[in-house]
């Protein structure tokens, strides 16, 4: 595949991610054919030169590959299951490549992938690390795993939504880490507002305390490095607690909850992580570093 012949692409899924995408592939001079439940998410694509399919069966015969940008994938059964079976675009799966960048589980993708392949098509995942307004722009990547040989052909198109990171033919790999690393967001969103929650309710405004708390979100990778070290240490079992144990920070979490319930705030976060701590101590790690929490929270095999 050329990149100086951009080739024919389907998008079928127009909430704010999937104009995003149609809109970078359009302005890379490819051309687009859209689907959408509510057809009128595409007239601001359709007036800059893409073209809105009637049915999602006639979407995918549009082009070689069709980009999936939905709910989850159980909306990618009910809108392809039936296209499987129009009688206008018979086989109209067959042969064709889906790059499904919905979010689901990654035994949701292999299942998909199988799927797929029973109707004669290629099933590529992927897992969009950036918001809507950043694909297109140097800072988009996204996380993609399934058949070699099929993303390596379609990397030219990819790349225009952002810089594909491959990792590997097991299709659930994709969803795998976009979910751990979503994992780390939504705990740190939801970690901000529960203390913002817990200083307002003493009736200070939050204008004076989130700027100093991003400053302790930005502050994380300098207490622990670029993650090598730290992935060495975790896999290695090592916890060493000269500068802080899970003792001491586990007293802090206690402190943390106990000031939520006297604040009247949430305290199912707090609840958790501190359970994490106590469950470490109890195992013997409380004079291990607090990474030890990782020997109560993986998989036991």
């Amino acid at each position: 595949m050329s990149t100086d012949t951009p080739s024919p692409v389907t998008v079928i899924g127009l909430g704010p991610m999937g104009r995003a995408m149609a809109g970078a592939l359009l302005e890379a001079g490819h051309r687009v054919t859209l689907w959408n439940r509510t057809p009128s998410r595409a007239d601001t694509l359709v007036a800059a030169g893409a073209v809105l399919a009637l049915t999602p069966a006639a979407a995918v015969a549009a082009s070689d590959l069709t980009i999936l940008s939905l709910t989850d994938y159980q909306a990618m059964y009910d809108i392809l299951g039936p296209a499987v079976d129009d009688q206008e675009y018979a086989g109209v799966l067959a042969g064709s490549v889906i790059v499904n960048l919905s979010s689901d589980t990654p035994d949701a993708s292999r299942e998909a992938a199988e799927w797929a392949a029973r109707h004669g098509a290629s099933f590529v995942t992927g897992g969009v690390m950036v918001p809507a307004p950043a694909i297109g722009t140097p800072e988009a990547y996204v996380f993609y795993s399934g058949p070699t040989e099929v993303f390596d052909v379609h990397v030219p198109v990819l790349s225009r939504i952002g810089a594909p990171k491959y990792l590997g033919e097991d299709p659930g790999l994709a969803q795998l880490f976009y979910q751990a690393h979503l994992d780390v967001f939504l705990t740190a969103m939801s970690s901000l507002l529960h203390a913002t929650a817990l200083v307002t309710a003493a009736g200070i405004p939050a204008a004076e305390f989130l700027p100093g708390a991003l400053t302790t979100l930005t502050d994380i990778p300098a207490m622990i490095g670029d993650g090598r070290e730290l992935a060495r240490r975790l896999e290695a079992g090592e916890h060493p607690g000269e500068l802080s144990t899970a003792q001491m920070m586990g007293a802090t979490a206690d402190h943390i909850l106990r000031t939520s319930e006297n604040s009247g705030v949430d305290v199912a976060l707090p609840k958790a992580v501190r359970s994490h701590y106590e469950r470490a101590i109890a195992a013997g790690h409380g004079a291990e570093d607090w990474t030890a929490l990782y020997e109560v929270i993986k998989t036991r095999r």
